[in-house]
């Protein structure tokens, strides 16, 4: 039995959502309720919502009586996003809808996708998405972007933030934003203009900080998705780009992301990747600071500890296993468009890091 105001929320739900849809037997409840983390969180409702209407209803529905909801899409989340104790809404299989728009410059992606399906509709057009996740062929776009999942080489300069062109968000009362469409971003000026005022008087007010301002430039200049995406205070004036951008990171917070416009980049066809050994961890940091003015698309650092930890898996050369306690890699990978340029690229790193 649930109790009281999750069965009226159940009550409420099942008029509009089959039951075959909503679980509330222990056995699925814990099996939603866990993700990639070490967190386990029991859900009191799991909902399969199967269309952006429906997801509408459900967050009007649990508006009304007060009870909050996490999204999930995968459950990749290594940091228990995708658990709760509450209602746990379900968006993936019915989720995997997409469009290529401008020969592949463009995508547009519902929140089921898998990342590394998205990229493979774009591989014919040499193009992919710009965050590029360990996890990425689980992981879905709605978390994706729901969390800047990023990975090694998209680094800060293509991750879901620099990459968005648009995206069709659900607010906690329903109200659906396109912000592609002028009339939707007219119609939620109109009628959110409260909100609208206040995210462009706290722009504001953060952009005539100075030293504000500048904090958060140099943080977001570094790698970082923890928390909201501050920068869109400063990098925007529009309310609605700075809740776009807000968005990204926002864990589901803000509302509910069930469509997402990404612009593209370009995905090199040739690639060599390198594990570099170094004495010591400051030798490292110094290698790495002297790639950055090499060809090199990322450079990940390991410690000892790292190398240790994959020192007897298959494949790993013998070597690592004789390596000092200090001993420190960067894992260094460059792209080209043409093998001559990749010969050339590596030319140039090693040549880099002759001293």
């Amino acid at each position: 039995m649930l109790p009281g105001k999750y069965q009226q929320l159940y009550d409420d739900l099942s008029t509009f959502i089959p039951e075959k849809r909503l679980f509330t037997d222990p056995l699925r409840t814990l099996a939603y309720g866990t993700d990639a983390s070490f967190y386990r969180l029991i859900p009191k409702i799991v909902i399969k919502a199967d269309s952006e209407t429906e997801v509408a209803r459900i967050l009007q529905t649990a508006d009304r009586r007060n009870i909050p909801l996490t999204f999930r899409a995968a459950g990749t989340s290594l940091s228990g996003q995708a658990v709760t104790d509450s209602v746990l809404v379900i968006c993936g299989g019915n989720w995997n809808a997409h469009e290529i728009l401008n020969n592949g410059h463009r995508i547009r992606l519902q929140p089921g996708v898998i990342g590394g399906q998205a990229n493979r509709y774009l591989a014919p057009y040499g193009r992919k998405i710009g965050p590029d996740p360990a996890s990425i062929n689980a992981a879905m776009i709605g978390g994706i972007a729901a969390n800047n999942a990023s990975g090694m080489c998209c680094g800060v300069a293509q991750n879901s933030y620099q990459t968005i062109h648009s995206m069709r968000i659900l607010f906690h009362d329903g109200t659906l934003l396109d912000t592609a469409d002028e009339k939707s971003r007219a119609h939620f000026k109109q009628a959110h203009a409260r909100l609208f005022d206040d995210i462009a008087q706290l722009s504001e007010s953060v952009r005539a900080n100075t030293e504000l301002t500048e904090r958060i430039h140099q943080k977001f200049k570094i790698k970082n998705t923890n928390g909201y995406s501050l920068n869109a205070l400063v990098d925007f004036t529009d309310p609605i780009d700075i809740l776009l951008h807000l968005m990204i990171g926002s864990e589901g917070t803000l509302g509910f992301i069930s469509e997402i416009v990404y612009n593209t980049v370009v995905e090199h066809p040739y690639k060599a990747s390198a594990l570099m050994i170094f004495p010591n961890i400051e030798n490292a940091c110094s290698a790495a600071a002297v790639l950055t003015l090499a060809p090199v698309a990322a450079a990940e650092i390991m410690d000892r500890a790292s190398l240790r930890s994959v020192e007897n898996n298959k494949g790993i050369p013998s070597y690592i296993k004789t390596l000092s306690a200090t001993a420190t890699a960067l894992l260094v990978e460059t792209r080209a468009h043409t093998i001559e340029e990749l010969r050339t690229n590596i030319g140039k790193i090693i040549q880099s890091l002759e001293g």
